[in-house]
């Protein structure tokens, strides 16, 4: 792992978030995007080499839309980045951890992402993301 790559927040709204989170950082996100496949609507910000994704569910089925009701809004993964996502899977896979989704797929942010199950992970989530060349 080279390092935190970003912190996923789930939010009910995300024009509301957005708006709390330009105040807070003093800028607006640098990106937004849907990604389908997983049901959600994200904008991204930065402060200093940090990131935060905030994430807002587009349909009831969506994980964030599942988190929200069992947890309420708040973090919901923390991810890092790996320079061969394919190599970091099967590495995990050897030491024991539960990968969600053995083939990464497209994230947002032009990232291939796979999942670490919370119950091999003290609770938390965890992405894994490779830059998509």
């Amino acid at each position: 792992m080279k390092k935190i790559e970003h912190i996923g927040i789930a939010v009910k709204d995300l024009d509301v978030s957005n708006q709390l989170f330009t105040t807070l950082f003093g800028k607006p996100p640098y990106k937004t995007e849907e990604v389908k496949t997983e049901g959600v609507k994200t904008s991204f910000f930065k402060s200093g080499p940090n990131k935060i994704e905030l994430l807002e569910a587009t349909n009831s089925e969506s994980p964030i839309a599942k988190f929200i009701d069992k947890k309420g809004e708040g973090v919901h993964h923390i991810a890092f980045a790996v320079d061969d996502i394919y190599a970091a899977i099967k590495r995990l896979q050897k030491e024991g951890f539960t990968v969600l989704n053995e083939i990464p797929k497209k994230g947002a942010d032009n990232k291939l992402v796979a999942f670490l199950h919370p119950k091999s992970t003290n609770g938390v989530l965890i992405e894994l993301c490779q830059e998509i060349a």
